[in-house]
């Protein structure tokens, strides 16, 4: 009788504890500058949208910069990323240019959908960024789809496939875990359980809340992934992204994170407590975790104030384009439409 092999799990890492790795120090600082860019430019959009400069939904991802940056440090290009509608993390992560992210959002020319998409629907194919979804769930069988391409071209890029805690629970998710393990699909189902999906507990929504097991029963091993270090963040891509190129079939990575904002910026979040939202920005807070482990590796105050003030001269060059670059002319309504 042959030996029994290892379980899917433990060979794509499942098992394997204790303190994430640390970053060399250029990536400590690209990994601060990376999320400092997220969050100053969510804080922008903001303040836009309480001005009254961008109208519809816009959906904040403050609080979760760490897992798209520690994700995109593991990817390569050609590798695709799919995300629902709290995407402007996504995007910017991604190489996409904040004047034109934030240029959408106000509904202008420059913006990367011409101004007729929004906040939930951008794209970039130079970026291999493919959207932006405003329905729950809808990505990840169109990020199944993209690890089926892959397959199909042979070649050894990854489909990261993005959805939240509330759209686990959509039936389309289900049926997409069968198929990419059926047929061996390169994709990480990246899940950002930050708690409340909409403004639900996930104590009240779902009845297996480790949410890492919900591709068990089609064998997908999983991982819980700390979402607010980017070190673990990382160390958890790094494995997933060599168990997809090496034709094993999907990885499911849980990355537990929190948001800091509501649902959106219409949700005034009193389905928890303020304390409880300060508690976790105070102790567990993506970028000021990386900042202490800088200051404590004697990068001076100086310089890491001086990557702030960088970022923010570029979000603040950003929201002055949005807010003057002009609107699209009317017979844009006429272009891009299908039947």
């Amino acid at each position: 009788m042959a030996a029994p092999k290892k379980s899917a799990a433990k060979e794509a890492g499942q098992e394997k504890a204790g303190s994430p790795p640390d970053l060399s120090q250029e990536q400590e600082l690209k990994a601060l500058r990376d999320m400092l860019l997220i969050r100053r430019f969510e804080e922008k959009a903001g303040q836009l949208y309480g001005m009254g400069a961008i109208g519809g939904f816009c959906h904040l991802y403050i609080g979760q910069e760490a897992v798209v940056v520690g994700m995109q440090m593991a990817l390569k290009l050609g590798d695709q990323v799919i995300t629902g509608y709290r995407d402007h993390g996504h995007m910017l992560a991604c190489g996409m240019e904040a004047k034109g992210v934030m240029a959408e959002l106000t509904g202008r020319r420059g913006g990367y959908s011409k101004g007729k998409g929004g906040s939930m629907h951008m794209f970039s194919l130079e970026k291999h960024f493919y959207g932006g979804h405003g329905i729950v769930g809808a990505q990840v069988s169109l990020g199944t789809g993209l690890g089926f391409a892959n397959r199909y071209r042979g070649n050894d890029s990854v489909s990261v496939t993005y959805f939240g805690d509330g759209a686990a629970n959509q039936g389309q998710v289900y049926e997409s875990f069968n198929m990419a393990e059926l047929w061996k699909l390169p994709v990480i189902y990246v899940i950002e359980n930050n708690r409340y999906a909409m403004g639900t507990s996930v104590s009240r929504a779902s009845a297996q809340q480790d949410f890492s097991k919900r591709g068990a029963s089609f064998n997908i091993p999983g991982r819980q992934v700390d979402g607010m270090d980017v070190r673990a963040v990382k160390a958890a891509a790094d494995e997933a992204v060599a168990w997809c190129r090496g034709g094993n079939g999907p990885i499911i990575l849980e990355m537990q994170t929190y948001r800091y904002r509501g649902h959106s910026m219409s949700d005034p979040a009193k389905y928890r407590t303020r304390e409880e939202v300060e508690k976790v920005r105070h102790d567990q807070d993506p970028i000021e975790q990386v900042r202490n482990r800088l200051l404590e590796a004697k990068v001076s105050e100086q310089d890491l104030k001086a990557i702030d003030a960088e970022v923010r001269e570029i979000v603040n060059a950003a929201a002055d384009f949005a807010q003057h670059d002009p609107e699209p002319d009317p017979s844009e309504l006429y272009t891009d439409v299908y039947r």
